[in-house]
This record gives structure tokens, sequence and C-alpha cells, in this order.
């Protein structure tokens, strides 16, 4: 068998790579860094490389694992978890954006987060998500 067929046999059936393991790979640099920059205290520096090591073995414990299912969850985990901090990000820089032109309210109903326009004084809106009316008010 050649070698480019065994490692194809290998790799059959292993979860493989995921955002998780993207994660993992960017907090693995992020620590590098630190890792140099606090090359003159040795303590600090022993304490980061041990945490790099295992994080490099998690990543390929996940990479190569048959228990696809349990990988998944840990995936879903951490999705759920980024796109709360993707979002309020996003939410943030359209908040910049935006600034001139509308005001963003949340619907005290159901916590939605509407792009309203930038009106002076008291407007009744109606939520788009959950259809109940509310009056917002803008001072600006």
């Amino acid at each position: 068998m050649r070698f480019r067929e065994r490692v194809a046999q290998f790799f059959y059936g292993r979860y493989g790579i995921d955002s998780l393991y993207y994660g993992l790979l960017v907090s693995f640099f992020v620590l590098w860094i630190l890792r140099i920059i606090f090359a003159f205290l040795p303590p600090v520096s022993i304490v980061i490389y041990v945490l790099e090591t295992l994080l490099l073995i998690w990543m390929l414990f996940r990479c190569l694992s048959r228990n696809i299912s349990a990988r998944q969850r840990e995936n879903e985990i951490f999705t759920s978890f980024w796109r709360k901090i993707k979002n309020f990000f996003v939410l943030q820089k359209n908040k910049i954006r935006d600034w001139k032109n509308f005001r963003y309210k949340k619907c005290p109903y159901c916590k939605a987060v509407l792009r309203l326009p930038k009106r002076k004084g008291t407007h009744s809106v109606i939520c788009p998500r959950c259809a109940k009316r509310f009056d917002a008010t803008t001072r600006i």
C-alpha cells in the first residue's frame, strides 16, 4: 500500500478540523507571542509554555478523535459562545457606522435590537419580531 493511501486510511472516520480547532489555534499563537514577550520572566514563560503544550495536545486529540458526536457537541458550545461575542462587536461597529442617521433601541418585550431613524422626540414603534407596540424616545 502506498503512503498516501495509508494516511487516508488512518484519517478515515476521524473528526478533523472545525471552528473550535481554529479558536484553539489562535489561542496558541497568542500564548506563543506572550511567551516571547515575557521571555525575561522564566516562571511566567514556563507557565505559558505548559499552556501552549496543553492546547496543542487538546487540538490534536480533537482532530484525531473518533468520537464525532462528542466533538460536535464541544464545537456547538464554542460556536454559540463565540456567536454572542461576535454579534456584540458587530452591533458596536454598526452603531458607530450609523451614528448620524440611526439610533439602536431594545424592544422591552423580546429584547430584540432595533435600528430606528434618528428623529427627536417620542415615537411609537412596532417590533418586527414580536409585533408589539412600544414608545421609543430619542433625545438627540
